[in-house]
């Protein structure tokens, strides 16, 4: 299931949604690197983990599913985000540097076709961040959360579609040790539960956190589809964006 932009928006505004941001979004930092005139892009829910790269990248792009809806970003100034199919992108071939993808490939019906459409607008040598529940882990068993939603991964899994699709896994990284409770003991206590769970390794984790490069050979070409369609915007999310402004 696919969450809606209003839940998210919800969720990110809570205090276990915020500390859980706060826990993510440093081990996104730390495998992103340089980003001095780098093309960053977001996918899926990822804007409340992009605004790091605001002063430092040359572009930053937001792009939502129909499905989901859409919120303006950043609050300040020109709006960055775009509502499109995640598997149609509006962007030319090797368009990007960084891909940031969150809340994106759990809810996608079609990964590999994904896979495809990131490698085709990824640069040479551009790197992907993909942020999934980990299969096995309480996030992913919790209903009072979006990671919650959609079809979690294992390292395996996820290693498997990146290699099948041209993208090197460089670095792994896990997060969300704390359990997604709104307890206040708890939250109070969030980076002391999050380095205790560590000590255990990764089994204990909510969520998985890889950085893989884009390799040039072999392609992955798009499928060829017998058919085209014409892409109506979505009602739903034009009444979730609508709802949001309000």
């Amino acid at each position: 299931m696919t969450p809606d932009v209003n839940r998210l928006i919800g969720f990110y505004k809570s205090p276990l949604g915020k500390i859980s941001r706060a826990l993510v979004r440093e081990e996104i930092i730390r495998l992103s690197g340089s980003l001095d005139q780098r093309r960053v892009l977001g996918l899926g829910f990822a804007t409340p983990y992009l605004r790091f790269a605001l002063a430092r990248a040359e572009r930053v792009l937001a792009f939502m599913p129909a499905r989901q809806g859409s919120s303006a970003w950043p609050r300040e100034g020109p709006s960055h985000t775009v509502l499109c199919d995640p598997l149609e992108m509006p962007l030319t071939d090797s368009a990007v540097d960084l891909i940031i993808a969150v809340h994106a490939f759990e809810h996608i019906g079609d990964a590999e076709e994904l896979m495809r459409e990131v490698w085709r607008i990824a640069a040479p040598n551009a790197r992907l961040i993909i942020v999934v529940p980990r299969r096995r882990g309480l996030w992913a068993a919790a209903d009072n959360t979006p990671f919650g939603d959609g079809y979690p991964f294992s390292r395996s899994q996820l290693e498997l579609l990146l290699r099948n699709h041209s993208f090197v896994p460089e670095a792994w990284r896990e997060a969300l040790y704390l359990p997604p409770v709104k307890h206040r003991l708890m939250l109070k206590f969030a980076r002391f539960f999050e380095r205790f769970g560590r000590l255990f390794g990764p089994m204990f984790a909510g969520v998985i956190i890889v950085s893989a490069r884009k390799e040039l050979f072999p392609a992955v070409p798009r499928r060829k589809r017998l058919e085209r369609y014409v892409r109506m915007p979505s009602l739903a999310a034009q009444t979730a964006m609508e709802g949001f402004e309000r």
